[in-house]
């Protein structure tokens, strides 16, 4: 808690207990530091499966549970900022935010008590993408450096790539989704509960995920190769492997018989430390937690921003950043007319060049220019200090590093 406000998941869990509540507090710290988001870390929970619920009683434990936190200014938009975590989305952050309304009805700011609304009370554009593009946008950024896409055995770029994603629920989906459509990835094989997908040749995540949604799951999808026990996909061969679920499902159990170069922690703490320790010696790159699933955070703090400024990003630049583009493309358009055939703008030029930035544009680049920073300060790190031997360690030397500076600005 080295800055106020404090920001975290609120999850609703049979099995969420205290020890792993602190821990992913903690988590949430260093997380937030090191993408530079001006939060400490905290985190929420709640002993019940949403499940076994109505939404008309999971309205009312929600209700009753942020009346408790909220009486304590344990919510707070100055205080502590929750958001959406395991069991829990925008709905329930729709009414946590309402209940803070009424039981402050003069604070104008009542908006930014909670991120991850939906947008029609008070979200942003990209929030509910956020995590998955942040994973896509870690990549992008590891295979701009070809140094350390050597150390993991790699080479060239995310084109062609074949990806295995364990979970294809949001984080998962929309990675796998963004990675495949607009970089080339092959995503050759989907881990879900009931079994998981495999296909040399690449599946189709859209078509995976609207079948989980109409099945509650991927046995008897058509298109693939299906496996029973979907474990074992995690040791198929692959270029990389995102474990975008649960925890520890990489573990001493099965680490040495993982063969994917590059694996990115798209889940908080999927790979053990004996795993990690295991995987590293041989060769494996990792892509942390910490670092890889930042983008949820990320474009919270932008929604709390947005809350607080109480207008929509792009809403007053966006028209006058179109005028300046007119200028041009009407200088475009003369010299086009006087060179005649010899010379012409590119067919739908004019259309995209004239768009001005929108708030979700506005949203992804903001993310994208925060997980180019985080991983630039992690490598920095990792290759000028011999006693650091991969990201993990230099992502936590980086943010302890920034959390230590901030206690010394205030003298502690």
């Amino acid at each position: 808690e080295h800055m106020e406000p404090v920001k975290g998941g609120i999850r609703y869990a049979p099995d969420v207990h205290q020890d792993e509540v602190e821990a992913l507090a903690a988590l949430m710290t260093y997380k937030c530091a090191l993408v530079e988001a001006p939060f400490g870390g905290s985190k929420g929970g709640l002993r019940i499966d949403p499940r076994e619920w109505t939404e008309e009683e999971l309205e009312r434990i929600t209700r009753r549970f942020a009346y408790e936190l909220i009486k304590r200014d344990l919510i707070n938009p100055s205080q502590n900022v929750p958001a959406p975590d395991m069991g829990t989305g925008e709905r329930e952050m729709a009414w946590i935010a309402d209940q803070y309304k009424r039981m402050h009805t003069t604070d104008i700011n009542g908006n930014a008590c909670v991120t991850g609304k939906p947008i029609n009370s008070g979200g942003i554009q990209g929030r509910v993408e956020a995590t998955g593009r942040g994973v896509q946008y870690a990549l992008r950024e590891f295979f701009r450096h070809p140094e350390d896409v050597a150390i993991a055995g790699l080479a060239g770029s995310l084109d062609g790539k074949r990806i295995i994603v364990q979970g294809l629920g949001n984080v998962g989906y929309h990675a796998a989704k963004f990675l495949s459509e607009e970089d080339g990835a092959k995503i050759v094989g989907i881990l879900e509960r009931d079994g998981g997908l495999h296909d040399e040749n690449g599946l189709n995540v859209e078509e995976v995920y609207q079948y989980i949604r109409q099945h509650g799951g991927v046995k008897g999808f058509y298109a693939s190769q299906f496996v029973v026990d979907s474990a074992k996909l995690l040791e198929e061969d692959c270029d990389i492997l995102i474990p975008a679920a649960m925890e520890g499902v990489i573990s001493v159990e099965n680490a040495e018989r993982i063969r994917a170069r590059l694996i990115v922690e798209a889940a908080n703490g999927p790979i053990t430390a004996h795993a990690d320790e295991i995987l590293r010696k041989k060769g494996a790159v990792i892509i942390p937690d910490m670092f890889a699933n930042a983008g949820g955070v990320t474009v919270s703090y932008f929604e709390w921003v947005k809350n607080l400024s109480h207008i929509r990003f792009g809403r007053i630049g966006r028209r006058q950043e179109e005028a300046r583009h007119q200028l041009i493309v009407s200088e475009l358009e003369r010299l086009d007319a006087h060179l005649g055939n010899s010379w012409s703008m590119s067919p739908d030029f004019k259309r995209k060049y004239l768009r001005g930035a929108d708030e979700l544009e506005l949203v992804r680049s903001g993310l994208d220019d925060t997980m180019r920073g985080a991983y630039q300060a992690m490598r920095e790190v990792w290759h000028a200090r011999e006693d650091v031997p991969d990201l993990r360690l230099a992502a936590y030397l980086v943010s302890i590093g920034r959390v230590a500076a901030s206690y010394r600005a205030k003298g502690l």
